[in-house]
């Protein structure tokens, strides 16, 4: 199955920027969806992004308010998380997900999972 491996992260202060790389390999085919989760410290997973692998319909969780922007090389089978003018809310683990399902803003429609890179923001 498709291995996820998910770098870009880092210590940053509010209102910088980062872009998160997540490089798939292995069986990538059948995937039709690449998306992007965050969990704080204490917190549930939530959505952030994700994109269709073919046709590379972004969609986003309202919370980022134009902010972020997601994006994939179908070629280079990488996705993308640009983040711009970031929060100290935004700090948390991010991790990349590929999925079969149809409902690409939920956890139900992802099969594999990256190990996650830490995102800090400091006020």
């Amino acid at each position: 199955q498709v291995q996820l491996v998910e770098s870009g992260g880092g210590l940053v202060q509010a209102g910088d920027s980062l872009r998160l790389s997540c490089a798939a390999s292995g069986r990538t085919f059948n995937t039709y969806a690449m998306g992007w989760f965050r969990q704080g410290p204490g917190r549930e997973r939530e959505f952030v992004a994700a994109i269709t692998w073919n046709g590379g319909s972004p969609v986003y969780a309202d919370f980022v308010k134009g902010r972020f922007t997601i994006s994939r090389d179908k070629e280079k089978n990488t996705v993308f998380l640009q983040m711009d003018s970031l929060k100290p809310e935004d700090t948390a683990v991010y991790s990349c997900a590929a999925g079969l399902g149809l409902r690409i803003t939920t956890t139900l429609a992802y099969s594999k999972w990256g190990q996650g890179t830490q995102v800090t923001v400091s006020s």
